[in-house]
């Protein structure tokens, strides 16, 4: 069984499935997935895009769907004792299923850590007591599981395996000014709705002030799996700015890209591996802002300057992210030549922190080795 709840987790669900049957074939899967990890052949319970939230107050508006969900994982779970469960990110959800596994005697491996590294740090110890193996993504991560006696493996970001190196070079030499052209911009206004109805109208007002600025900007939107596209292109109406809506991923979008507005999340590290200069941005209602104020302990949201360590992307959170905002600093990109150099230069760091390739391969093997062992085991 393997659980991903959000379109992020979907991508490298469907990698790990697709990694795990080249090494065993007779692996069948079932569990919660998108499109991607039901094309590599898992069985879906529940859809993910029924279960995409963010922030408190749009966690109780999808409770009822949220907790049907938990019901018929952990029945079917009880009723027919997998293997092995994977879980893939989205806490609150999988470290309660994780419950159930452990009273049927169900080995967990856990991939794609829950950021308890980063606020409500009480939770390592349900994982410590649910959870037989930790498969981390981010290299400071493996030292906080371990000092609290989590059986972990360091494995590499598996982004790496789907941003191509050659993107991060071009990126440096693309220079629309030398070119003679017009910039291209991306907007990335993330793989939830509510993600995308707070932040998406920003953006595109965002790009109409830069078009003032530079005649014949254009934008380019990459899709996610779980936006469907109609809602998408009801809130762009009538932009100021062409812009492309393509299903094609972020990562071939980025690579036609000088500058990119993305929204905290994944996205980021995606964008910060292709070496494309960015501004992240987020929002969410004032209810889930301000208990977030209370909760997280660390200095940073976007995942590029957790890793980093410092600042190198300009982050617009909440009441900062106007669409002003926006395109002062995707302007200030643009324009400012040794500002740009700098961050693709601090980007390339980033990259160079997130291991190598092959994560999905290393976690298969994590895998298929708890499945030999039967019992996974501390």
């Amino acid at each position: 069984m393997i659980l991903a709840g959000e379109a992020s987790g979907d991508l490298h669900g469907a990698r790990l499935v697709e990694a795990i049957q080249r090494l065993d074939p007779a692996v069948s899967f079932v569990g919660i997935g998108g499109a991607q990890m039901e094309r590599a052949g898992v069985r879906l319970l529940v859809h993910a895009s029924q279960m995409a939230v963010v922030g408190l107050t749009e966690v109780f508006h999808r409770g009822r769907i949220l907790l049907k969900a938990l019901q018929d994982v952990k029945r079917f779970l009880r009723r027919e004792l997998p293997a092995l469960l994977i879980l893939i990110d989205y806490p609150d959800f999988n470290i309660h299923v994780a419950a159930t596994a452990k009273r049927c005697g169900v080995p967990v491996l856990y991939y794609i850590s829950p950021q308890v590294w980063a606020w409500r740090k009480g939770r390592i110890r349900k994982i410590w007591r649910r959870i037989e193996r930790m498969a981390v993504i981010l290299p400071f991560e493996e030292d906080f599981y371990r000092r609290h006696g989590v059986a972990v493996d360091y494995v590499g970001h598996p982004l790496m395996d789907s941003v191509p190196l050659r993107l991060s070079t071009r990126a440096a030499a693309l220079d629309w000014s030398e070119a003679g052209d017009a910039p291209v911009m991306a907007i990335v206004p993330g793989s939830r709705e509510e993600e995308v109805r707070n932040l998406l109208p920003l953006m595109i007002q965002a790009a109409g002030m830069l078009r003032k600025r530079f005649p014949g900007l254009r934008a380019l939107l990459p899709l996610a799996s779980s936006i469907e596209e109609d809602k998408v292109r009801q809130i762009i109406g009538e932009s100021p700015v062409p812009v492309e809506v393509s299903p094609e991923g972020l990562p071939r979008v980025l690579g036609r890209c000088h500058a990119a507005m993305v929204t905290s999340g994944t996205a980021t590290l995606e964008t910060a591996i292709a070496g494309v200069p960015m501004v992240v941005a987020y929002q969410v209602s004032a209810v889930s802002y301000w208990a977030g104020r209370l909760l997280i302990e660390v200095p940073f949201i976007s995942l590029v300057n957790l890793v980093a360590g410092r600042a190198v992307v300009r982050e617009l959170i909440q009441h900062e992210a106007t669409a002003s905002n926006l395109a002062r600093e995707v302007g200030r990109l643009l324009e400012d030549p040794v500002y740009r150099r700098a961050m693709i230069r601090d980007l390339g760091e980033v990259r160079g922190r997130l291991g190598e390739e092959g994560a999905s391969g290393r976690v298969a093997r994590i895998a298929l080795d708890m499945l030999q062992k039967g019992a996974g085991g501390r």
